[in-house]
């Protein structure tokens, strides 16, 4: 999930993963490592028996930035786009889709609490002659992929008006629970009935689907914005006492949303996993001992009030997937510090850990040069494998599984994926 989040998956969002070196902070699967490469039936040798682990990808659809490639199409049209999608998923060897169908608290399926999406038909709350959510399980299962469904639990809307809203929206229903920042709408965390309708909204899907897994992103409290404050005093002076600072009580309001998340979805859909892909640092070591060898300029648990760290830790969610979308060698947020970090926290835990990839930063030429070499990737996932806490991989995203720019997936492949993929393992 960068972890838009991301695993926050907004393109604005993942660009906001930078670090502190920058002179301003810009919006922006079981078992052992993977073995040494060994020729498969597809090569001409032997067939091999199935690698479990996770290999994944994001299809993000929050304004249209995988998919459907514009708002508008017809529904056949958009069908096909979306079956290339999986086809293309299961084409690299991989074997999961995390698909994005509440991205602005709408739907991109016929929901009972929130609008059909805005990024199908053009329009919010129009009927866009299919389900998607349906079509993508029914699909995705057909090819062997599993396919989990990729909430944003707070996000209302990209822009600032809520006029702006379908008349029937809940936030225009419910105006006291929205709060406008850094020019978007959000949800407020900290009131109680927030947190129960966003649940109601998610839970209408994985009731109504047989999704096999449960996904939020990196967006909790939103990303820090200068020079603006995010507006709950009022709710903190209700909420929020007992509490040392507003900080610890926000923070107890993401616990929650977890905690409340994992119960709801093993109750409903025991089979289903519940997974978090938040950005890559939870705490830099100059802030807290137990931090990690960075130096970002966002910490998920001071400016997003998510203690990631904790999660893993406690046992709270099945699965992580921090969005380690730098470099290995970057100064200030090496990959090859953040993975052993990542491991260590992992380590003895019930949750399993998968690492975020940035396939969307190789071959951007507004990338440094270490993105540029086609074998950064690869090198990735080679070190990934000294660390058997590691699980998995997922990609962000689906467009540039499609694209492979300058070919680092099929590197990826050609290395680590020649064995065929099963579904991830349960616990």
């Amino acid at each position: 999930m960068g972890r838009v989040s991301r695993r926050a998956f907004a393109v604005a969002a993942l660009s906001a993963l930078t670090v502190a070196s920058r002179a301003s902070a810009a919006p922006i699967p079981s078992g052992a490592p993977t073995p040494p490469p060994a020729p498969g039936p597809e090569a001409g040798g032997p067939a091999r028996r199935a690698v479990t682990g996770m290999r994944g990808m994001w299809l993000a659809t929050v304004a249209n930035r995988d998919w459907p490639t514009r708002a508008g199409l017809r529904a056949s049209e958009q069908r096909a786009e979306l079956v290339e999608h999986l086809d293309n998923a299961v084409r690299h060897g991989l074997n999961t889709v995390i698909f994005q169908v509440r991205p602005t608290a709408d739907a991109l399926w016929p929901s009972a609490h929130e609008p059909w999406s805005q990024y199908l038909s053009g329009s919010q709350g129009r009927d866009p002659g299919w389900d998607p959510l349906g079509t993508a399980v029914e699909e995705a299962h057909a090819r062997g992929l599993e396919l989990h469904a990729w909430f944003n639990p707070y996000r209302v809307a990209t822009h600032d008006d809520p006029s702006h809203l379908v008349p029937s929206h809940p936030a225009r229903k419910n105006p006291g629970w929205v709060v406008p920042y850094g020019g978007k709408l959000y949800y407020n965390p900290g009131l109680p009935e927030v947190r129960a309708f966003v649940q109601d909204a998610m839970m209408d899907a994985v009731e109504k689907y047989a999704v096999d897994g449960v996904h939020f992103d990196d967006y909790f409290y939103p990303y820090p914005v200068a020079g603006q404050s995010f507006d709950d005093g009022g709710t903190y002076g209700t909420y929020g006492t007992g509490f040392a600072t507003r900080a610890a009580w926000r923070r107890d309001n993401i616990d929650l949303l977890v905690r409340e998340t994992a119960a709801r979805v093993k109750e409903i859909r025991p089979t289903a996993r519940f997974g978090v892909s938040p950005f890559g640092v939870w705490r830099n070591a100059a802030t807290d001992a137990r931090g990690s060898d960075t130096r970002a300029g966002v910490q998920t648990y001071d400016d997003l009030h998510a203690d990631t760290r904790r999660w893993v830790r406690e046992g709270w969610i099945d699965y992580i997937v921090p969005q380690l979308y730098w470099n290995i060698g970057l100064a200030a947020a090496d990959y090859a510090k953040l993975v052993p970090w990542w491991a260590e926290v992992a380590r003895g835990s019930r949750t399993q850990l998968y690492i975020g990839e940035a396939l969307y930063k190789a071959g951007d030429p507004a990338q440094p040069a270490a993105w540029q070499d086609p074998a950064e990737l690869t090198r990735h996932l080679t070190l990934a494998q000294g660390h058997p806490e590691v699980r998995g991989h997922v990609f962000f995203s689906a467009k540039e599984v499609a694209e492979d720019r300058i070919g680092a997936l099929a590197r990826v492949s050609a290395d680590h994926y020649t064995r065929p993929a099963a579904r991830t393992p349960r616990r």
